[in-house]
């Protein structure tokens, strides 16, 4: 029967921790924190010189094969230290403080030692959020769209995820043509025939959709959603706090504008609200000092219903198999399309 303290790999000792964290660690006690699909959370209870903090987070890859492949083969692991080491401190949202980032080119494992955010509460994908929740957490988007708004230096950064080229569209054709029939098999029973008709019809405007995306480009996280926000509690924490930053981008804002407020809170809740919530991230943006085109962000935020749609059907096929990721990607999937349809994306491509 495995424990939490037989997912320690070796290196983690409390030498090791000295050495990083450049203080005393005598010995540390473990307890893995969430379901991190393609990486592993453990928060570590640390005991030794008084100036340490209480507990911090490390990040590590997944124990399970098939998730840490995808971590290594999508450079989910390399592109999250390296946002950490060399891009974190230029945007205003509000993420993990890094206390170590390190990266093994080798192997492709990383190790990340992050501040704990409790009494922070991660969000859940399952149960869907407030209205209030979902304003919060937009306008925490926008303090990392806002810094680097339309920054021609973001160019020099190599390792953000772009879709820009032809072989970056093929790339993404050939895992949606490779996934597509299983995600179907798995997840069919949870969509009516509307929303698998447009699951099935995206497959020949993929390329097309990708094509029409213009306008300003910025930081994107790329996976910005419930679970990977914190939020405060009645015992305290940050207003909102992002983590796994494993797939950021250089694109669009409107994708991550859009794959949150498509899964983030009910479609009843998120069909009442989401026009005044894009403005009001509009607004948040251009505190920036840029001007945003209001037609250009609502055509693109429906547009772009389908990274909700893309992500589900691809991620849902690459990482390990278990009852939450099933219930979580089915919470997805059926909320992405019916986002989709709500706004008739499929017309706009």
């Amino acid at each position: 029967m495995s424990t939490d303290a037989d997912l320690v790999p070796e290196f983690l000792t409390p030498a090791w921790l000295t050495e990083v964290l450049q203080r005393e660690v005598r010995s540390f006690e473990t307890k893995r924190i969430g379901d991190g699909l393609v990486g592993m959370n453990l928060r570590l209870t640390l005991d030794g010189d008084p100036s340490l903090p209480a507990t911090v987070v490390a990040k590590l890859p997944s124990p399970d094969p098939a998730s840490r492949g995808a971590g290594v083969a999508l450079r989910n692991y390399e592109r999250e230290v390296k946002f950490y080491s060399q891009l974190a401190t230029t945007l205003d949202v509000r993420a993990a403080q890094c206390h170590h980032a390190e990266w093994d080119e080798a192997s492709g494992d990383f190790v990340l030692l992050l501040e704990d955010l409790a009494p922070c509460a991660q969000g859940n994908q399952l149960t869907g959020c407030s209205v209030d929740e979902a304003r919060a957490a937009v306008f925490e988007m926008a303090k990392m769209h806002g810094p680097r708004w339309d920054d021609p230096t973001l160019f020099e950064y190599d390792w953000l995820t772009r879709r820009t080229g032809p072989e970056d569209t093929a790339q993404l054709q050939g895992l949606w043509s490779i996934f597509l029939p299983g995600f179907v098999a798995t997840y069919s029973k949870y969509l009516d025939a509307d929303q698998l008709a447009v699951v099935t019809a995206f497959n020949d405007r993929l390329a097309p959709w990708i094509e029409g995306r213009d306008g300003p480009l910025t930081v994107t996280h790329g996976d910005y959603r419930l679970d990977n926000l914190m939020f405060a509690t009645p015992e305290g924490g940050y207003p909102v706090a992002v983590v796994d930053w494993q797939s950021p981008g250089h694109g669009t804002a409107t994708s991550d504008l859009s794959y949150f407020l498509g899964a983030g809170p009910l479609p009843e809740v998120r069909r009442e609200v989401e026009r005044d919530i894009v403005e009001e991230y509009a607004q948040a943006i251009e505190g920036y000092g840029v001007s945003v085109d209001r037609d250009w962000l609502w055509h693109h935020y429906c547009r772009d219903a389908f990274s909700g749609v893309i992500m589900s059907v691809i991620a849902s096929q690459i990482v390990g198999e278990s009852d939450r990721s099933e219930g979580m990607f089915a919470a997805m999937a059926t909320r992405h399309t019916r986002h989709a349809l709500d706004l008739g994306a499929l017309d706009l491509i």
